[in-house]
């Protein structure tokens, strides 16, 4: 059943084919959604444009989140080429790679505000951008991470700008609310993806989840875009600024086993 059919979907963040927005963008498609991207940068564009050509030809278009001119360029174009949207997804994160490691007292003005900048309000900054264009009952959905609210060591201002996303879900759900605009956050598991790569110890993150999470497994960029799929299709309608745990349930987890426990 293709519950997104006649729905158009903006979907920002596509670095490589293991991004989760990748994930999110392969779901949407599945089930019927038509697609555009943004990139920023020719480092990016040719795996965006492939991944564009593979899902029905859908437009790309150039756009660097920190600019007021390059976003107003941005909706003035999807309205020409797409007349409205239904979706937009929010999967845009950055933070300097020394701004991940040592002591969050050390992090410099400079990286904070880039972080806080890319990574939160861009979210702010596209919803502005492409509020005329965003039908009634649209969806916005963004993603996030459990260092937003809980401690993740090295993950450090990463965190810091996850908790400002997800403020911003909930003022925007209700800024928007009134138009029928749902506004949410998928708080995603680990997955290794360039970005999270860089935090340090990384890999024994995916190891406490695996054998700590309820469900014993990690979570995959396809598990995020089936839930992607629900929060932007019509099944949603009454969902709005949550935010919304796809990772095996290890966020409800006080005390973490030293060794699985005993199946029953």
């Amino acid at each position: 059943m293709a519950l997104l059919d006649g729905k158009t979907a903006l979907v920002t963040g596509v670095a490589n084919r293991w991004s989760i927005a990748t994930g999110i963008a392969r779901a949407l498609h599945a089930h019927g959604a038509r697609l555009c991207f943004i990139y920023q940068g020719d480092r990016v564009r040719d795996e965006v444009e492939k991944l564009a050509a593979e899902l029905g030809g859908s437009r790309c278009y150039p756009c660097d989140v920190r600019s007021d001119e390059a976003l107003a360029e941005l909706g003035k174009a999807v309205r020409r080429d797409y007349g409205s949207l239904d979706a937009l997804v929010h999967s845009i994160a950055y933070t300097n790679k020394e701004d991940l490691q040592g002591k969050v007292y050390t992090t410099s003005r400079d990286g904070f505000s880039l972080a806080l900048d890319i990574s939160s309000y861009s979210l702010i900054a596209l919803s502005n951008a492409l509020v005329d264009v965003l039908n009634d009952e649209a969806s916005i959905v963004a993603v996030t991470y459990f260092g937003s609210t809980s401690i993740v060591p090295n993950y450090n201002l990463a965190g810091i700008a996850k908790a400002a996303l997800e403020s911003i879900v909930r003022y925007l759900a209700y800024d928007l609310g009134a138009r029928g605009i749902r506004v949410n956050a998928i708080s995603a598991g680990p997955i290794s993806t360039a970005s999270s790569r860089q935090v340090r110890g990384f890999r024994h993150i995916l190891e406490m989840v695996a054998s700590g999470a309820p469900l014993r497994r990690n979570v995959t960029p396809e598990d995020v875009g089936n839930a992607a799929v629900f929060l932007t299709s019509d099944l949603s309608r009454a969902v709005t600024a949550g935010v919304h745990f796809v990772d095996s349930g290890f966020n409800a987890m006080g005390i973490f086993p030293s060794a699985p426990a005993p199946a029953e």
